[in-house]
């Protein structure tokens, strides 16, 4: 069962996507919902179908006091890392939100500290808090909405199936067309070879 506000009002759930792929950006969201907002589909996004988190995203849009959708893109991520690229994600989304919150919630165990607005890491949050999970079905449909446009121009890694993740299908491809503008460089590709000295 998610809960309602954790600690304060103006509470921002905040979330990402994308961190575990081979190709384009990691997404991060932030949301504040209004108080004694309630869904009945709403979990984390993991957990729902592509259907109910399509249908849920106007949903959060309209409902929401705020929010923020930003993607860090792959360059970037090459340049910081993934785990940086995650944080600067959500603190970009956190700063383009049109209000500022009074309080973060973050999914996850790590985070690096927003200035002047204290924090707290929820593990698995997206099933614990409605904020989190809010936060969760925004980056990760804006993140797949992003990754199907870029399907159109480079269709035969399917990323429009896969959202860039490390498939077995994505992988072929990789080894039959090499990487794309939009690859993350400095992520291990393909699995290393074993080879037999004999």
């Amino acid at each position: 069962m998610l809960k309602d506000l954790y600690k304060y009002q103006n509470e921002a759930g905040t979330d990402e996507a994308g961190r575990g792929c081979l190709a384009g950006p990691v997404t991060a969201a932030a949301i504040i919902l209004p108080e004694g907002f309630a869904n009945d589909i709403l979990n984390d996004s993991k957990q729902l179908s592509e259907i109910k988190r399509d249908g849920l995203r106007p949903i959060l849009e309209k409902e929401a006091v705020c929010f923020s959708v930003c993607h860090v893109f792959q360059d970037e991520i090459d340049k910081i890392n993934i785990l940086n690229a995650s944080f600067l994600a959500m603190h970009r989304a956190l700063d383009a939100m049109e209000k500022a919150p009074s309080f973060i919630l973050v999914d996850g165990n790590r985070f690096k500290p927003y200035p002047t607005i204290a924090h707290e890491c929820i593990i698995k949050g997206d099933g614990k808090y409605m904020s989190i999970a809010a936060a969760s079905i925004l980056a990760k449909t804006y993140r797949d909405e992003y990754m199907a446009k870029i399907h159109e121009e480079f269709p035969m890694y399917n990323w429009k199936k896969n959202k860039g993740y490390p498939t077995k299908e994505h992988r072929e491809a990789i080894r039959e067309f090499g990487l794309t503008k939009y690859h993350r460089k400095s992520f291990r590709q393909l699995p290393e070879q074993l080879t037999l000295d004999i």
